[in-house]
């Protein structure tokens, strides 16, 4: 089992063992640093790496901590936002690139496995879509054509692979699924093969960009020609954290006792929809269900997701057991397409990958091809419509260690009794809430033998307050989507500095 970014432990992190890096250069400069060992991170290196550049790969926690760890591994053409939205937003002729590039993704995917023998349980699948109410079937019907618009071959069909009533289907050849993390380790061995450099428990604290970028880490100083930001989305201020909404979607691993397996990709068209596919490791096949999608930190009891998946499961599946169950981020963009490219606010030495919604698998490989493109001065007319600079840049952006730093000082020194909170704060064990006392506003976390953890709540981003995820034991922000672990320490950017710890004294009497 590897760590991951909470409490839950996914399918894919509970089946393997941790990344051992065998490259152990002392050398600190580089053509490409990237930030963020995920499988955007990992296969932009391996790919730049191939094309003749000297790539470093700096990772806070360990390979797949994070979203790549937490997926439900869905690789499509059949995407969240639907062509018919991207057309109407992008144009035809864009919404044939997109699908174009994704086809090519899921083409990458297949050569890397066919290439380094990647044993990740890939197969080939179909991905049906259905309608359950007359609404949903003209909804269906806008889907269906904007596929035929751009290419994706979409038929319509009477056949459903899971026992689910339905009004009309629509079924779309050419989707795939895998074990992402299994295929993300093989991608990282292959780049240390090429000449690669993997730093994990290695975060990024501060960068200065000149002709070059100067990079502090807390394993020491680099320096590269280019830094991606393939962290799911970038540190720091930026105009992206105001375009890109983070959502947390749910899902469980469980076992049927009819072993009725579906071999195929199915979605229904609820907001937000259930996605279901299936997956054998080890010789065992497992249902995997996501969805009750919400916005971060936007849900006070977020158990009640877990329960009510599960009583999806419970009614359309025979389930014998519960094996995993886990909630992972995501982050939506505000026009339907990803960003790629240069970081607002920066004239090309840094880039970012960020805003994949729902199809960040697929748009892994999409990104990772643009920002090789980009490095190596090659003509891409991806680069032109993922251009994250679509968007103005925030006036005076900063390094953004320089803006964090000062964002929270109020607490500095204090400390709070220990008896006295609580009593104020009733807490079950494994329970946080914030709460006011003594006219200051403490997030307040009991553990599992009763002690209390306090920090102050407002979120070292951008000063928005904390919400408790119960089952994630995260403190997390509703605002830009930065987590933080019940010691204070960041999970998920876009934060860069912790949560600062208050103390609690027991007083002697």
């Amino acid at each position: 089992m590897i760590a991951r970014d909470g409490a839950c432990v996914s399918l894919w992190q509970d089946s393997v063992t941790a990344f051992e890096p065998q490259n152990n250069s002392a050398e600190t400069n580089f053509d490409v640093a990237i930030a963020g060992g995920g499988i955007t991170g990992i296969t932009t290196a391996l790919l730049l790496q191939k094309a003749g550049k000297k790539c470093i790969v700096f990772e806070a926690y360990n390979l797949c901590f994070g979203t790549t760890g937490g997926t439900t591994a869905h690789l499509n053409t059949l995407l969240d936002n639907p062509y018919s939205t991207i057309i109407k937003n992008f144009g035809k002729e864009n919404a044939q690139l997109v699908a174009q590039a994704c086809k090519n993704a899921i083409e990458l995917v297949k050569s890397n496995i066919d290439e380094y023998n990647i044993d990740c349980g890939f197969e080939n699948a179909s991905a049906y879509l259905f309608a359950q109410t007359d609404k949903q079937v003209k909804e269906l019907k806008d889907i269906h054509d904007a596929c035929r618009e751009v290419n994706v071959k979409a038929l319509y069909t009477n056949k459903l692979p899971v026992d689910i009533e339905y009004k009309k289907v629509m079924v779309v050849d050419g989707q795939a699924k895998f074990h992402p993390v299994k295929y993300v380790h093989a991608l990282a061995k292959a780049f240390e093969d090429a000449g690669g450099v993997i730093l994990q428990e290695c975060r990024v604290e501060d960068v200065e960009e000149n002709n070059s970028v100067q990079i502090a880490t807390t394993k020491g100083n680099f320096q590269a020609n280019v830094l991606i930001y393939a962290t799911h989305i970038p540190p720091g201020v930026n105009l992206l954290h105001l375009r890109c909404a983070p959502y947390r979607s749910y899902a469980m691993a469980v076992t049927l006792k009819n072993k009725n397996y579906p071999a195929d990709l199915i979605y229904d068209m609820y907001d937000p929809y259930h996605y279901i596919r299936s997956q054998k490791i080890n010789n065992k096949t497992y249902l995997i269900v996501g969805a009750e999608d919400h916005k971060t930190g936007h849900v006070e009891n977020t158990n009640e997701c877990f329960l009510k998946l599960e009583a999806y499961l419970r009614k359309y599946f025979d389930v014998d057991e519960v094996v995993n169950k886990w909630s992972s981020q995501y982050f939506e963009p505000a026009d339907t397409l990803p960003y790629i490219g240069h970081l607002p606010g920066h004239d090309g030495n840094i880039l970012v990958a960020s805003g994949y919604g729902g199809n960040g698998i697929t748009y892994s490989h999409v990104a990772a091809v643009t920002l090789r493109d980009i490095v190596s001065n090659k003509d891409n007319p991806l680069i032109k419509l993922f251009d994250p600079n679509r968007i103005k840049p925030v006036a005076g952006f900063v390094s953004f260690i320089s803006h964090n730093a000062d964002v929270v000082k109020q607490f500095i020194g204090k400390w709070f009794e220990h008896e006295k909170l609580k009593e104020l704060a009733d807490l079950a064990a494994g329970e946080g809430k914030v709460v006011k006392y003594e006219g200051e506003t403490i997030a307040l976390y009991k553990d599992e033998n009763g002690g209390l953890h306090a920090l102050n709540p407002v979120c070292t981003h951008l000063k928005c307050s904390v919400a408790f995820n119960v089952a994630e034991q995260t403190w997390d922000c509703p605002c830009h989507g930065a987590r933080y672990n019940t010691n204070g320490f960041v999970v998920t950017g876009p934060a860069s500095m912790g949560l600062e710890n208050i103390e609690v004294k027991e007083l002697v009497k």
